[in-house]
């Protein structure tokens, strides 16, 4: 008897534990659907939701066949803390900092499916006067499986959905004035200097831009980029968007030095919010940029009707790493190879006097 008690507390507590998961990636999901995903073709937003579709059907799976669903949780929990951790480690790049922020999502797997496997049916199976309780008292290990994850996906829909939807758009995509924080800037039309999407589906990495002008003259991908980093003297020099005509909507042979990729500071003082500046300025750190208004991703700086979240400046954090802009303020860096379909940029030169 006390065997089978210690089991079926073992099975709740892998419940439990199973349950937090997958309300990390209920939150997470739903948090990038309405962030990163928002703008991207259907059905790609959906992605992000894969993850908690797998924990949720997990969860489920292990409550009916204890055995089986703990014997999968643990085959697919090696393999994702592979995944994690093996690029971490190579590199080293495994600080103890990182291991505890990933370990609930990688090694504590292993132990939940080792619990399930140990707790049996005996943890899932509801005693005969059971029957006589409230159906929420019957069946609260599905109530909490289901019920919470889902809980949150709608409490964070609640709260950003109105948000997107608000969303300021004047359809307007061609070249814009935009001012503040004491700048002003003419900023690319809808072409090559702004979000020129690739075959592949994103858009150009850091290095793939500065180093167009580099013989031969294009946009490289692939092999045909150099190996390493391009340095900020080559963005500055051989950069895409010195290669565009007064117009903004035509690449050259040859440098017209009419264009150029914006800085740091240049991109967040354009941010906006519902159709006015939003007033932020640089303070040269990474994170959160301080700002009037939490800005949005909308025109006259955004599209928001595309894909790119994130807008590449013209500046190199190191040999390494450039800085990029998010539409809500945050100012990080990410390696120049980067390139995706969240990942744009847009070409600036000045306004003329008068």
């Amino acid at each position: 008897m006390a065997a089978s008690n210690l089991r079926r507390k073992a099975g709740n507590l892998a419940l439990i534990l199973m349950v937090m998961v997958t309300s990390f990636w209920a939150f997470w999901g739903a948090a990038e659907f309405y962030y990163e995903a928002w703008g991207l073709p259907f059905p790609e937003p959906l992605f992000y939701l894969i993850p908690f579709v797998i924990t949720l059907s997990l969860t489920l799976a292990a409550m009916k066949w204890p055995r089986l669903g703990g014997w999968v949780i643990i085959i697919l929990g090696a393999a994702f803390t592979f995944f994690v951790m093996a690029p971490r480690i190579t590199s080293d790049r495994l600080t103890l900092q990182a291991f505890l922020s990933w370990f609930p999502l990688t090694f504590l797997l292993l132990a939940l499916g080792w619990l399930f496997i140990w707790g049996g049916p005996t943890a899932f199976q509801s005693a005969p006067e059971a029957n006589e309780l409230p159906f929420w008292r019957r069946h609260w290990q599905r109530v909490l499986a289901l019920g919470l994850p889902v809980l949150i996906i709608l409490g964070i829909s609640a709260r950003m959905l109105p948000f997107v939807l608000a969303r300021h758009d004047d359809g307007e995509r061609g070249a814009r004035l935009i001012s503040g924080s004491g700048l002003a800037l003419v900023w690319a039309p809808a072409g090559p200097g702004w979000n020129w999407k690739q075959p592949w589906g994103g858009y150009p990495s850091w290095n793939a831009l500065a180093w167009y002008g580099m013989a031969p003259v294009g946009l490289k991908t692939g092999d045909q980029l150099p190996d390493g980093y391009a340095s900020q003297n080559d963005m500055d020099r051989t950069g895409l968007c010195r290669y565009l005509d007064s117009s903004g909507l035509n690449l050259m042979s040859e440098p017209q030095n009419v264009w150029r990729m914006p800085s740091t500071a240049e991109i967040v003082a354009a941010l906006s919010y519902r159709g006015d500046n939003a007033g932020c300025s640089w303070t040269g750190d990474l994170g959160i940029a301080a700002c009037t208004h939490t800005p949005d991703k909308e025109t006259p700086l955004w599209a928001p009707d595309q894909s790119p979240i994130y807008m590449w400046s013209g500046e190199q954090y190191d040999n390494v790493e450039a800085y990029y802009v998010s539409y809500n303020g945050r100012v990080q860096a990410q390696p120049k190879s980067w390139g995706n379909p969240r990942h744009g940029y847009r070409c600036v030169r000045e306004a003329e006097a008068g």
